[in-house]
């Protein structure tokens, strides 16, 4: 069976319009990637084994690591959440023939609150989670998981130009392009580790791991730290 795909509004400009837009269809991917430049750090194993498991991708982009899920590792379906339209789209056109594999154009918190019980893992590389609002989206993916259920994600441990992260729950509004060009804002979550710790224990998890993967850059790079959480739904959330 090949892709399934639903839609669900949104509002507001498509901030990831220009984004991902020279891509020139499907890449190939051999393993999962959780650090900032994708090349190093954990891999597959923080999602365990997903056999017969449903997954959610929270801000699944162009869709590249939700088909590698759903064809390489196993997961009876995997669904492909993003809220623009253009990497909805991107990510449709590229592979709606892997078999179990959903792309849903939506807000992630708005869909996870309206599946209750419905997935066994979700998780977030760069995605959802640093693009919504955690007291917002944490919550919702509890609701969303099953008792027991896994939530892994990846997140800048600072700001990409070295400042330190913050040191409460509020994000910074960071540049982007508008659709038709021009210069526009978007928020961006960078937390410090005892900030994501404390929302994930008050939004139903019990956190499992948590830990940092500093990649000093190659030439021309800046130095990036990702802080890489996986929580466990408390089973008598």
């Amino acid at each position: 069976m090949s892709a399934v795909i639903s839609t669900s509004p949104t509002t507001g400009p498509d901030r990831w319009h220009h984004y991902g837009a020279s891509s020139h269809g499907r890449r190939s991917i051999s393993r999962l990637h959780w650090d900032w430049y994708q090349r190093t750090g954990p891999g597959d194993e923080l999602l365990g084994d997903l056999t017969d498991r449903a997954v959610a991708e929270l801000g699944a982009g162009a869709g590249h690591q939700a088909a590698y899920v759903a064809a390489e590792l196993g997961a009876a379906r995997v669904t492909a959440i993003d809220s623009s339209p253009a990497q909805y789209t991107r990510g449709r056109d590229f592979y709606a023939d892997v078999c179990g594999l959903d792309f849903v154009y939506s807000d992630a918190a708005a869909y996870l609150q309206t599946h209750p019980d419905s997935f066994d893992i979700a998780y977030s590389i760069f995605g959802a989670v640093d693009f919504s609002d955690p007291q917002i989206l944490l919550p919702a993916s509890e609701l969303a998981l099953r008792p027991g259920g896994v939530l892994v994600f990846s997140t800048l441990a600072h700001y990409r130009n070295g400042a330190p992260p913050e040191t409460e729950c509020r994000p910074a509004d960071i540049p982007t392009r508008m659709p038709d060009g021009r210069p526009g804002t978007m928020q961006r979550w960078v937390l410090n580790s005892p900030v994501w710790n404390e929302l994930l224990v008050e939004s139903g998890f019990d956190v499992m791991h948590c830990h940092t993967v500093h990649d000093p850059g190659r030439e021309g790079e800046a130095p990036v730290t990702t802080t890489l959480f996986r929580a466990r739904k408390k089973r008598g959330s």
